[in-house]
């Protein structure tokens, strides 16, 4: 399978069964069997009362709490209205940009009928009938509907207000890349998963937390954070590669193949310099491929718990991913094992991590 046989260490069935699977925010139960399959016989695990799972795996020593945060979400809708004809009408959960989501097919997850297949379709004519001004519109996510291809009495039937509504793709190899919607985060849950079962001898306490809500606000870390209480924080995340035709170089924050995201700052957070310093000297003591991240806008986990208890040592580790907030989320094999590689090396050496300030 080309780039896939070149990482057989990698778990790629894993990967690929946590991006296929289906969870908008605050409905992550999907997620949540399978990192509990994943990490039940390797740590203790709860929920909190907000969803989010968390494993933790004890240390030898200090007794130091470590929290890795790795949100389940991902960006989907829920049924807002379902008129006559059986034709539904959408609210958004997360940022979708409006020009992704034409032409697409979806699954409406229902609760006594399993998943329907649908088509996502703007209300707007077909292009042989638009006139110059109608063609030049902007469409917003109101423009949208599902058709379920049902009558009215049917869909009313089986599907309910607030279903969750998610695209309906599955993962690709994509050259020597992998391509699927849900990417962001599923691929960073895959990526806590693996380190923290690689991870070897440590002496701070881990609590890997598969957080919810991340992408309506970071909500599930924040409340995990509060109850966690942690000594430090690391997120793991997606972010932006935009290395492709029409970004200025300067605007690619960063490139696909290029190793592990170090994260300096975003619009959630400026991570905590000696985090940065840490994660910098681990990756250049163990020879892991990584570059610099700084994203001037959007935020993750890290944003949601830094502020907490009077503050927490904070720092966000990203997996460079293409096309993000699509159903094309395209990421290496080898940045996603730089980044496994190199939150193992920090969870055995947390304990060395001295960052506060004089």
């Amino acid at each position: 399978m080309g780039q896939l046989g070149q990482n057989e260490g990698m778990n790629v069935q894993l990967l690929k069964e946590l991006v296929e699977a289906h969870g908008v925010p605050g409905q992550e139960d999907a997620i949540r069997k399978i990192v509990r399959r994943e990490l039940g016989d390797l740590c203790d695990i709860t929920c909190d009362a907000m969803g989010s799972m968390i494993c933790v795996k004890k240390g030898s020593g200090s007794g130091k709490k470590l929290m890795i945060a790795a949100h389940m979400d991902e960006i989907g809708f829920v049924v807002q209205h379902i008129d006559d004809k059986g034709f539904i009408r959408i609210n958004p959960v997360g940022g979708w940009d409006p020009r992704m989501m034409c032409a697409q097919r979806v699954l409406v997850h229902t609760r006594k009928d399993g998943s329907l297949a649908g088509t996502l379709m703007p209300s707007t004519k077909p292009k042989h009938m638009l006139t110059p001004a109608e063609a030049g519109k902007a469409l917003t996510t109101d423009d949208f509907f599902i058709d379920l291809g049902l009558s009215g009495d049917d869909v009313k039937e089986k599907v309910s207000i607030g279903d969750m509504v998610t695209m309906n793709r599955g993962m690709q190899e994509t050259g020597n890349n992998l391509t699927c919607k849900a990417m962001d985060d599923r691929v960073a849950v895959f990526v806590m998963i693996e380190a923290v079962k690689a991870a070897n001898d440590h002496d701070v306490d881990v609590y890997a937390v598969a957080t919810v809500q991340e992408e309506i606000g970071l909500r599930g870390a924040a409340a995990a954070g509060s109850g966690i209480a942690p000594d430090i924080c690391v997120a793991i995340d997606i972010t932006l590669a935009n290395d492709i035709p029409g970004i200025p170089e300067q605007l690619a924050i960063t490139k696909l193949g290029e190793g592990a995201a170090i994260k300096f700052m975003d619009g959630s957070l400026i991570c905590n310099p000696k985090m940065v310093d840490h994660f910098r000297d681990l990756a250049e003591k163990n020879d892991i491929k990584h570059q610099i991240e700084l994203l001037p806008r959007g935020g993750t986990d890290a944003g949601g718990v830094q502020r907490l208890h009077g503050g927490i040592p904070s720092f966000t580790l990203s997996i460079p991913t293409r096309y993000v907030h699509t159903v094309n989320e395209t990421v290496d094999p080898n940045d996603v094992q730089a980044c496994i590689d190199l939150m193992a090396a920090y969870i055995e050496d947390a304990h060395n991590g001295q960052y506060s300030f004089e």
